[in-house]
């Protein structure tokens, strides 16, 4: 595998957009849901969606389509929202107070277990629920929290050296919602969200219909 990179991203990064309709399709009370059904709700090309399932391990039957129950494990399985998976956030400010707070996450197994953050007004409260250490306890707190994913929403001047400090502890997954590259070892997964391409998206597109 390329360094650091996740397999089959634009697959993985389509399915939950498929669950979303499969369990309309259960919700609808229907036993089987085809790719092409799939692929028309959502603009795609039926062979780009069975090409995607096919990654989880279902195989479709014809003239049926795949089995709505079935998907629905496979794709939850594939994608590992069936068990749950420890979570910290670094950077408590209102990014990360708002994902911490996100629902869907919690339906999905992801469960903040602790924040951390600079400020020593926030030091000691909680978000949602979730406790809010200093970054001077990030070493040994992580010890006892049998996290394995960190959340990153801090400043980008911190973002490389307090990655460091995450990579010594032990974290192997890094969600990063800042705007730096970071470099990690081989063994770290990345995951680089930038908020602003979304919005220059939107931005360009309404130039252009506008």
């Amino acid at each position: 595998m390329t360094k650091n990179k996740i397999p089959a991203a634009p697959s993985i990064r389509r399915l939950p957009s498929y669950l979303h309709i499969i369990r309309q399709a259960q919700s609808d009370g229907l036993e089987y849901i085809s790719g092409t059904v799939i692929a028309n709700e959502l603009v795609l090309e039926p062979i780009q969606v069975r090409k995607d399932l096919a990654i989880t391990g279902i195989i479709g039957k014809p003239k049926r389509g795949y089995p709505v129950g079935e998907l629905i494990t496979a794709i939850e399985h594939f994608l590992g929202w069936d068990s749950a998976k420890n979570a910290i956030l670094i950077g408590a400010g209102n990014l990360g107070t708002a994902l911490t707070g996100y629902q869907e996450f919690k339906n999905h197994g992801l469960n903040f277990v602790a924040a951390f953050d600079n400020n020593p007004q926030k030091t000691g409260t909680q978000i949602h629920d979730v406790p809010v250490y200093s970054f001077a306890d990030l070493k040994p707190k992580l010890k006892n929290l049998n996290a394995s994913i960190a959340v990153l929403t801090v400043p980008s001047t911190e973002a490389q050296s307090i990655t460091d400090n995450l990579v010594e502890a032990g974290i192997k997954a890094i969600w990063n919602f800042t705007n730096v590259k970071l470099k990690v070892p081989e063994d770290v997964v990345v995951q680089r969200e930038d908020l602003t391409s979304g919005y220059a998206m939107l931005c360009v597109v309404m130039g252009k219909a506008y």
